[in-house]
Order: structure tokens, then C-alpha cells, then sequence
């Protein structure tokens, strides 16, 4: 029983999340790849010396926090604390480990105070290029998307693995940037421990097994408080997607107790041959990011309020996909996954859930051709993000071109075109994108780019909901579709594909809006107006959708 009051506890705990924000800060600003410094494609978290996981700095995606949370277990099985010296970090990209595909780099750190391990720093984030086919969804299995690094040691005692560091450089085409950002990454685990320690001096505390208890009770038992809310019962939804052989099917079974969320995705498609397959980590890191949304969302996400919601699904279904069923985009489907489990929550809670938004990131990475490489052309690797529209919520609209579940920040125009050889002439909002209701989906957006170069470039295509849109609920109407044409072309692009873009040649991306909340004859009439005079609303737009007498 600790004699530190509630109070104090509390500051400490505060004091913590300064810290571990800190810690996520350091990663943003000292990393190479814009996904990262510009993005926040990256996570970072402060654990307890049992490996649970205390804070998680606000920036960072949920595919990155959740996985990591469970990541650091597994360092720690693999690593005993009594082997571990002080300035010693571990790294793995392994998927099923770590983050679900090679591309995500995870570092844990131990903490040492007075001699001893009293907790770790971890992080995660996105390198931009690890050799193999590039990033994208071509890969066969997982040994065609690059290089596979298994739990090891990079730093020794403050030495860096000089070999893992060469190895690294010589299967990417861009060696500097991810030279950087493994630095950068070191950097983010030192500034965490650095801090820790500062904290802990700075309050007395030898150990952080009061504070952690302190945590993770407080948040486990307001988390209980706020499942309790909850209907139980079964709540089942499914939702038909893209696929890229064929359409494919999610299912979720939500079974809701007093004390326990458990989801399963029984029933869910089997595996691609192609890389959109997703491990069951990644699934879950996303799947329970969405019930937490819904429940308990004012309780800070750490070990005491993740471990009443529980992920299974069957091991030949494509969000369990297995070994060595290949992942490079696995966000594809992964960030999908909150809308089928809001899907099934809105049975239970009718009046708190969004409806379906554009979803998964619409990424675009980029690299020169082989051919442009071989002329003495400009070698580069670079990956953009772009978003949709979400889903309107049950009392405002929708967010446009706004990352949900994601996180990421879009990639910024001068930013793209200072680092890498093509021209973005438009990135605007699309009217009549967002699925009308009594409130309103989020807007998707339109991006035209050519090569600033006389040389072609390629993009890597894993996107969905060219098909099937982000649906509406209580009535209100699903959201538009995306688009990828090429300029000239008489075909519109598939949604999964490596596609070359010829100088001259200019790529159109259209990205999905999200779904309706309400009947649309319910819109504040005012609201419609401000709508149309925006141009969000197209008069055609109105009268089709809304019903609007203009």
C-alpha cells in the first residue's frame, strides 16, 4: 500500500504525460522523412518495468500506440531486464511483432535508476523505403517486400550497431533519410529516459510501482464504469470491400459483457495472394482504438484501460493473415476496421456513433523507375498521405479531408514538391462528396500531379472505396466514391496496382467523402444554404440529395 497521496499521484501522473509528449516531439523533430516530421506518423510510450504501458504521447497513430503496447512485452520475453546495461536500445520491424509491416521500426529502451531497470522508453515509426518490390501491395509474401530485421540489439551500451546501421543503408534506395530517422528514433528513447529519470528524481521515487499501480487502476476501473453503460448482448455487422482480386467480406461479432468487450472477426474473407493482407496485431490496434473512441473516451489509453477489450479471429481470414503472407498495406484494411466495429456498436448506442468515413489513408508512395535510375535519372522514395472525409457525427458533420482512424496529417504541397521531382497543380476540396443528412459527411478532396522532370515516376496503389462508399446511418446518404484516372487515359486506374506516370502525363486522385448522419430532409435549412453558398453543396447537389426547393 502506497503512502503517497491521490493528489500527488495525480501531478506525478500528469507530470508523466509532459514527458512522454516530449519524448513523441523529439521523434517528429529530428526525423528525416516527411511522413514523419511533417506527418506524425509515429508513436511513443513510457512503460513500467513489468512492461505495461503508462503513457503515449498524444501524436502517433493507433496502429503504432496499440501495437506497441504489446510489442514491449514481447522485447521484454525475449531480452531479461538482468542481461540489459544502461544505454543499451532493442529494434525489430518484424510485422507480427511490431507494427504489421517491415516499413514501421520499433526501439525500446530500458530505464535505469540506482543500477536497476524501473521502466522503458519505446517508439515506432515509418521508414520510407526498405528495398524489395517498394512499398506496395505486389508482394507475393512477405519476403518480396523487403528486409526483415528480428528482435536484436542496436545500440550497446550507447554503441550503435555499426553493421545493422550498414545493413539498413544497402537495402534502401533512400539510405540517408532512413540513416535519420533510426537516429531520430534513438534520440526519442534517450529524451524519454533522460526525462523519466528527471521525474523521478525530482518526486523521490525509486521506483515507478506506486505510480503505476496508481495508473492503471484509476483507468482500469473507470473503464469498467464506462463498459457498464453498455448494453450487453451480441451486436453483429459486416461490410463489403474492394479486395483486389475480389470484392471481400469483414465480419464482426462485438459480444458485450458487465466487464469485457470481445470482438471476433469469424466469418471475415480469407487471405490475398497480394499485400493487403493484415496480422492480428494490427487488426486489434485499430479495432480497440474504435471502442475506445466510443467508451471511456475521456480515460487515457495505457494498460489499465486496454485490457478489458479483447480481438480474436480465425488464422485463415485476411485481418489474422499468418506467416509469410506478404502485409505492405496493411493499413489498407486495418484502418477499416473501426468502422466495422462502430458498425456494431451503433446497435448498442444508436445516438454516440459517427457513420462511416473514407477510412484508410489514401497513400501514395513514390519512387523513380528503374530505367530513369539506370539514365542517370533522379533517385528518390518518398510516401504521401491524403485523406477522405469522415463520417458525420450524431450531432455535427462531418470533418473533410481529415485523417480518422489514422491520425497522419496530409502531406503538404511545398513540402511534397521539395522533395521529390513532381509538380502538384491542384488540391481542393470536392463538392458534393460528403453523403448528404440531417448532418453532413466530410468533404473528400482532388489532387493533380505531374513529374517535374522529363521522367516518368511510380506509384504504389493500395486504396479502397472506389466501390463501395462509406455508408450513412439513421438515414442519412453514403458518401462519394474515389477516383484515380490518369489524365488522357480511357480507363480509370484500379484502386490496387503499381502504375507508372509518364512525363506530361497528369495523375488525378479523388479521394472518398464520408457517409450522412439523419435523413437529409432533417438539414437546418440554414445550414444547407451556408452549404451551398460555400460551395460544400452544389445547387444540382441539393435538390438530388436534399430535396431542396432553390
Amino acid at each position: 500500500m502506497t503512502n503517497i497521496s491521490p493528489a500527488r499521484l495525480q501531478v506525478m501522473w500528469n507530470r508523466l504525460l509532459a514527458v512522454v509528449e516530449e519524448q513523441g516531439q523529439t521523434l517528429i523533430r529530428a526525423a528525416f522523412s516527411p511522413i514523419v516530421r511533417e506527418c506524425g506518423d509515429i508513436s511513443a510510450g513510457i512503460f513500467d518495468a513489468q512492461g505495461q504501458m503508462l503513457a503515449q504521447a498524444v501524436t502517433g497513430t493507433p496502429g503504432h500506440i496499440n501495437t506497441m503496447a504489446e510489442a514491449v512485452k514481447t522485447l521484454r520475453e525475449r531480452f531479461p531486464a538482468q542481461s540489459m546495461q544502461p544505454g543499451d536500445i532493442y529494434m525489430t520491424n518484424d510485422p507480427w511483432l511490431a507494427s504489421g509491416h517491415l516499413n514501421d521500426f520499433l526501439l525500446m529502451m530500458p530505464v535505469f535508476k540506482s543500477g536497476r531497470v524501473i521502466g522503458y522508453t519505446s517508439c515506432t515509426s515509418h521508414l520510407v523505403d526498405l528495398g524489395g518490390l517498394g512499398m506496395g501491395p505486389e508482394g507475393s509474401d512477405i519476403y518480396d517486400e523487403g528486409l526483415l530485421i528480428p528482435p536484436c540489439k542496436l545500440v550497446d551500451q550507447g554503441e550503435v550497431n555499426a553493421l545493422l546501421m550498414e545493413i539498413v543503408r544497402a537495402n534502401s534506395r533512400e539510405p540517408i533519410a532512413n540513416e535519420g530517422d533510426i537516429y531520430a528514433l534513438i534520440a526519442c528513447c534517450e529524451a524519454g529516459a533522460d526525462r523519466l529519470v528527471q521525474m523521478m528524481t525530482d518526486y523521490e521515487l525509486e521506483t515507478l510501482d506506486d505510480l503505476s499501480d496508481y495508473i492503471i487502476t484509476t483507468s482500469k476501473r473507470g473503464t469498467l464504469d464506462a463498459i457498464s453503460k453498455v448494453p450487453a448482448g451480441v451486436y453483429l455487422n459486416e461490410m463489403i470491400m474492394d479486395g483486389y482480386e475480389t470484392p471481400l467480406t469483414l465480419k464482426a461479432k462485438l459480444t458485450v459483457t458487465a466487464d469485457r468487450l470481445h470482438l471476433d472477426f469469424e466469418g471475415t474473407s480469407g487471405c490475398s495472394s497480394k499485400g493487403i493482407n493484415v496480422p492480428i496485431n494490427y487488426a486489434t490496434a485499430y479495432s480497440v482504438f474504435a471502442m475506445r473512441c466510443i467508451i471511456g473516451s475521456d480515460i487515457p489509453n495505457n494498460a489499465g484501460s486496454l485490457e478489458p477489450f479483447v480481438v480474436t479471429g480465425p488464422t485463415d481470414c485476411i485481418l489474422n493473415a499468418q506467416r509469410p503472407a506478404p502485409v505492405a498495406m496493411r493499413h489498407t484494411l486495418g484502418q477499416m476496421t473501426p468502422d466495422l466495429v462502430l458498425g456494431c456498436l451503433h446497435q448498442a448506442l444508436p445516438e454516440q456513433v459517427p457513420a462511416e468515413g473514407a477510412s484508410c489513408m489514401y497513400d501514395l508512395p513514390m519512387r523513380h523507375t528503374a530505367d530513369a535510375a539506370r539514365n542517370g535519372g533522379r533517385e528518390f522514395a518518398v510516401e504521401l498521405v491524403h485523406n477522405g472525409g469522415t463520417g458525420a457525427r450524431p450531432m455535427l458533420d462531418g470533418l473533410s479531408a481529415t485523417a480518422f482512424p489514422s491520425g497522419v496529417f496530409g502531406s503538404q504541397v511545398e513540402i511534397t514538391e521539395a522533395t521529390a521531382p513532381v509538380m502538384i497543380w491542384k488540391r481542393e476540396l470536392l463538392p458534393d462528396s460528403g453523403g448528404a443528412g440531417q448532418f453532413r459527411g466530410g468533404l473528400g478532396q482532388r489532387i493533380e500531379m505531374t513529374s517535374a522532370v522529363d521522367e516518368p515516376f511510380l506509384v504504389f496503389l493500395s486504396v479502397e472505396r472506389l466501390h463501395n462508399p462509406a455508408a450513412g446511418r439513421a438515414g442519412g446518404l453514403a458518401g462519394a466514391v474515389g477516383r484515380i484516372q490518369v489524365e488522357g487515359r480511357s480507363a480509370d486506374i484500379a484502386g490496387k496496382c503499381e502504375l507508372r506516370v509518364e512525363p506530361g502525363e497528369r495523375l488525378i486522385f479523388d479521394t472518398p467523402g464520408g457517409g450522412g448522419f439523419g435523413a437529409p430532409h432533417k438539414r437546418d435549412a440554414s445550414l444547407l444554404a451556408q452549404d451551398i453558398a460555400c460551395g460544400v453543396v452544389t445547387p444540382d447537389g441539393a435538390r438530388c440529395d436534399y430535396g431542396a426547393e432553390l
